[in-house]
């Protein structure tokens, strides 16, 4: 959860200026570098080997992830919005037909890196992801954009059933801990970004602290379900007696405590920002924070495509 003060207009648009697009490529350029460089950096001392393509797949994961998060965010923000009080009819622009392409061409890109190609199981469920994403880009320019969310859950389905392959030991019990986990992430980050840029539309703000105090009350409940089906995911994979170990032994645990680090910075971040919420004169004051978890969950997406591509832990 975070907030944001909307800036005085004096237009119906918001002027954000160069400045604000340079930064935005500069940190996604700098986000970019986590997936790319980070397998041979995680593997370092461990021995353990990371695939030759392991930085491209791992980059491809994080674009998909942050193409979901967007689409299903604007989704999630409109949902919220409609129940604001008097809330001005200014949206900021969709960005999902956008994502949809960058979610379509990840996913098949990943497709083509799997073994195999599309002919194995993980290729088909790539395949079956970059349909969906072009069909929920279709979607979103229509005049029915609140379709996307079928395909995406499709996505979503399709990438839990991705990273649990038949083979794994309960592979239905991990599919469903990732699908809920993977919903909730999206909510929570895309939600966020969303949240954000109504905000910088919207002048005034009583509208401003009724969305965001939606918002809080859903994100906490979301940060609850994402903790929870990460701890036992991870311990599906690491058992317990061994989970210290592996944290720092192995490529997958050095980039899963990483992750823990992040998303607890992101925790404070976000009761900071409640905190505020509740206690400022005006609600919409807290724009430190909203800034800097923002970027933090950008992070928090470039890990989590960085770990689908490591080797898992060997359980002993």
């Amino acid at each position: 959860m975070a907030l944001i003060r909307p800036p005085a207009v004096t237009d119906s648009a918001p002027r954000t200026g160069p400045g604000r697009a340079v930064a935005l490529l500069v940190l996604v350029g700098i986000g970019a570098l986590i997936p790319l460089l980070g397998p041979s950096v995680a593997v370092h001392g461990t021995g353990q080997s990371a695939a030759s393509d392991s930085g491209a797949v791992a980059l491809l994961r994080a674009a998909l992830f942050a193409a979901l998060s967007v689409q299903v965010g604007e989704l999630f923000t409109a949902v919220l919005a409609r129940r604001v009080p008097n809330a001005p009819h200014e949206r900021p622009s969709g960005w999902a037909p956008f994502a949809a392409v960058v979610g379509f061409a990840a996913a098949a890109a990943a497709g083509e890196l799997a073994p195999h190609g599309h002919g194995s199981r993980t290729g088909v469920l790539a395949l079956v992801e970059a349909i969906a994403f072009a069909v929920a880009g279709l979607c979103a320019l229509s005049g029915r954009p609140n379709r996307q969310a079928w395909p995406l859950a499709a996505v979503i389905l399709a990438e839990a059933l991705r990273a649990h392959p038949p083979t794994e030991h309960t592979p239905l019990v991990g599919s469903g801990l990732t699908l809920v986990h993977l919903t909730c992430s999206a909510l929570w980050a895309g939600g966020l970004l969303t949240v954000l840029r109504t905000l910088r539309r919207w002048d005034g703000a009583a509208a401003g602290a009724a969305l965001l105090g939606l918002y809080a009350r859903v994100a906490a409940v979301l940060f609850a379900a994402v903790t929870a089906t990460g701890l036992l995911s991870s311990l599906r994979r690491m058992p317990a007696g061994s989970v210290l170990g592996l944290l720092t032994s192995t490529a997958y645990g050095r980039v899963l405590l990483a992750k823990v680090l992040v998303v607890g910075a992101v925790a404070l971040l976000a009761l900071w920002a409640r905190t505020r919420l509740r206690q400022s004169p005006d609600p919409l004051a807290a724009c430190s924070p909203a800034r800097v978890e923002l970027v933090a969950l950008g992070a928090v997406v470039a890990v989590s495509g960085l770990l689908t591509a490591l080797p898992l832990p060997v359980k002993g």
